[in-house]
């Protein structure tokens, strides 16, 4: 495939990365955000349409409580974010899922709620998963106050200064998300309502609208508490200090086997970025302006490595050698070297591979950003989801040839050493959302969830072993119906290379938190702050178009927040 006339310097596109280099859990759980995750497609949708918001609704007290309402025009539809936020006690407020009550809780609303419409959320969505909801209702979410940041954002405020530098840069949100929920949870509108809506077509499209709106609630918020307070000297936040402030979120188990339990839509997703990283890999050559870019790009990364600290001690570390990693390599991209080099970016990518794996993802993620809107297409095919069907009429010789091809690394695991079911999967009673417990020292493992997909394998290629070779898929598995569940998984495999994870996730050296930063990735999710190898804090939008700056032209050129 020839480059096209807009970039005369592509040759013959290169292969794409092997699964078994992408798809390892130590590479995942080193995934950085990049220009074809969802946030940044919505901002872009949301600039080409020229969307405004307008905020209708406003029945917020002194203190902050009360109700709002934010309309959007995308897509030739309105969509509105209906917001309440209430009193709550110090010992209510909990990032855990298990919650009961929440400072603000959300629905997304399909069209312009009336009052009726806003009575009827009123009395259902601060109650969540126990509120009743219908088909109107797009998105349900719930968020919690940063409450000493907020505070200080609103103190300050309202003495006529701006917040402390150090202590947003810290921070970076007021409030922070413990649910999203779309996709017809609890009542609300199935995700076949807004498939083929213009504007919400694309992957969690609605979902990050509503994080969108909620930053924008969020800014709305604590301007208004500050001016109530003090409104002879109340300022308003200044433009930088309002576009850096995001939304946070704290994200644990129940999103991590989403990726196993969504092979097809995952494949989607990663050959979207391993195309458009083949696509800039392919280049002959760098031009000025590319140069230009990819120094400003770098020199953005290293500024926020440097206002990302975590507290967790093994992601500190990686950050600590990241850092200087990043650092020492700068002088690769002098434009006197890149400039003459052929396959400049090849050669960066080739160098890369001697250091770590946090530096080598990093360094992917700044490629793709510095081919810009080239790969923008890509976006496109990242919501096909589409899971094959049984093929029943395969013989078996094809079947085994494909367990070979592309599940060998799964023979290799010896499940017979205790290391390795270590742990299992189970769904909680209490809140039907997914955990993970010690074989050996926790209950509930008669409850497990088919998430062994390595072992599943294993225990398949040896009873094909003594199969006939042109026996059918299907006389097959009527003698081992227990096999059905992966040999469909298997089938895929050829036309979705990425579609399963290829490690153990038995093992003990599986953390879901690799699994988590992966999927947030592909959100646009920056900041990643393990609280523990099973949850982590988030921040969504930080650095990202406010609906005034969408209002003002402004695009999608927020890869990496800094703080200026």
């Amino acid at each position: 495939m020839k480059g096209s006339a807009a970039d005369p310097t592509a040759d013959m596109a290169p292969a794409l990365r092997s699964p078994d280099i992408v798809m390892r859990l130590q590479r995942m759980g080193a995934s950085f955000p990049t220009r074809l995750s969802f946030l940044r497609s919505l901002i872009r949708r949301l600039a080409a349409n020229g969307s405004t918001v307008e905020r209708r609704v406003w029945n917020i007290d002194h203190l902050g409580f009360g109700d709002a309402v934010y309309t959007v025009a995308l897509g030739g539809r309105d969509y509105s974010l209906v917001a309440f936020s209430c009193h709550l006690a110090d010992d209510q407020r909990s990032d855990r899922v298990i919650a009961q009550a929440w400072d603000t809780s959300y629905v997304l609303y399909d069209g312009a709620p009336d009052a009726g419409e806003i009575e009827r959320l009123r009395a259902n969505a601060p109650r969540q998963e126990a509120g009743r909801f219908g088909p109107r209702d797009l998105v349900l979410s719930r968020a919690n106050k940063s409450v000493r940041f907020f505070e200080h954002v609103a103190d300050s405020l309202a003495h006529g200064r701006q917040p402390d530098r150090q202590r947003l840069g810290e921070v970076g949100y007021l409030l922070r998300t413990t649910a999203v929920y779309g996709n017809g949870k609890f009542g609300i509108a199935d995700r076949f309502v807004l498939a083929a809506r213009e504007g919400l077509d694309g992957p969690f499209q609605a979902e990050m609208l509503t994080v969108w709106l909620i930053r924008a609630f969020s800014h709305d918020l604590v301007e208004h508490v500050a001016r109530c307070r003090a409104p002879e000297t109340f300022v308003p936040l200044a433009p930088e200090f309002r576009r850096h402030i995001g939304v946070g979120n704290s994200t644990g188990l129940g999103m991590a086997p989403f990726l196993v339990n969504h092979p097809a839509l995952l494949n989607s997703w990663v050959v979207a970025r391993e195309t458009a990283l083949a696509r800039v890999r392919a280049r002959r050559s760098l031009d000025a302006a590319s140069c230009d870019r990819l120094g400003t790009l770098w020199r953005q990364a290293t500024l926020h490595l440097d206002q990302w600290s975590v507290d967790d001690a093994a992601l500190m570390a990686r950050l600590l050698r990241l850092r200087q990693e990043w650092r020492d390599a700068e002088g690769w991209i002098a434009p006197q070297t890149l400039l003459p080099t052929p396959f400049p970016v090849a050669s960066l990518l080739d160098r890369s591979q001697a250091l770590s794996v946090d530096f080598q993802e990093l360094l992917v993620a700044l490629l793709i950003e510095m081919a810009g809107a080239e790969n923008d297409d890509l976006a496109e095919g990242m919501a096909r989801a589409r899971e094959s069907t049984l093929t029943r009429a395969m013989p078996v010789a094809t079947l085994r040839g494909l367990v070979r091809d592309h599940y060998a690394w799964a023979s290799a695991l010896a499940f017979d050493a205790p290391a390795e079911t270590a742990q299992f999967w189970y769904v909680s009673e209490e809140k039907l959302e997914p955990r993970l417990g010690r074989r050996a020292t926790e209950p509930g493992a008669e409850l497990e969830q088919p998430l062994d997909i390595a072992r599943q394998a294993q225990r398949l290629a040896a009873d094909l072993a003594d199969a006939p070779g042109d026996q059918t898929v299907a006389a097959f598995l009527a003698q081992f119906p227990q096999h059905r569940h992966i040999v469909r998984r298997i089938q895929m495999a050829a036309a979705a290379p990425y579609a399963e994870i290829r490690d153990n996730l038995l093992s003990e050296r599986c953390l879901p938190i690799d699994m988590l930063r992966c999927k947030l990735a592909f959100f646009g999710a920056s900041k990643f702050d393990p609280r523990s190898d099973r949850w982590t804090r988030i921040t969504l939008f930080q650095g990202a178009p406010t609906p005034d700056d969408i209002l003002a032209g402004e695009t999608d050129d927020c890869w990496l927040p800094v703080l200026r």
